[in-house]
């Protein structure tokens, strides 16, 4: 069993959370500026055995695609042409950034702390990976 890789995809930075090689726990792994996404994910196909990808796709409260999917979409794009055997599950990410900074809040971490956007992203996405987790767990 591979591990299951987050993306919190945005125009400045990408937050990344994996799943233990059981999948049983998500962890927030780490903070990329967007324009190195593609070599973070190059080194760490090699390294780690990856199952599947989990990406955030923003939905409005109408349920249709928000304005990001505007730079989410070619990146999909790209990221299907170059890893065409990689497995993809969009998951809606509605108020994972509000969840993360409540997460945090609720965490104790400092006012200064809450405030690195990096940090948020990596939370965001680790909250995507869990809500991704639970639905799949739902559904057995």
């Amino acid at each position: 069993m591979g591990r299951i890789l987050a993306i919190d995809f945005g125009k400045k930075r990408v937050g990344i959370a994996v799943t233990d090689p059981m999948q049983i726990i998500a962890n927030k792994l780490t903070t990329v500026s967007s324009h190195l996404i593609w070599d973070f994910l190059k080194d760490y196909f090699q390294k780690e055995d990856v199952e599947k990808v989990v990406i955030g796709y923003p939905r409005q409260m109408n349920n249709e695609p928000s304005q990001s999917v505007l730079y989410i979409n070619p990146f999909l794009k790209r990221f299907q042409k170059l890893y065409p055997d990689m497995e993809i599950e969009l998951v809606d990410e509605r108020f994972t950034s509000k969840m993360a900074f409540q997460t945090m809040i609720d965490a104790g971490l400092k006012k200064k702390d809450r405030q690195n956007k990096a940090t948020i992203d990596a939370v965001s996405a680790t909250i995507i990976l869990q809500t991704y987790m639970q639905q799949q767990r739902f559904k057995q």
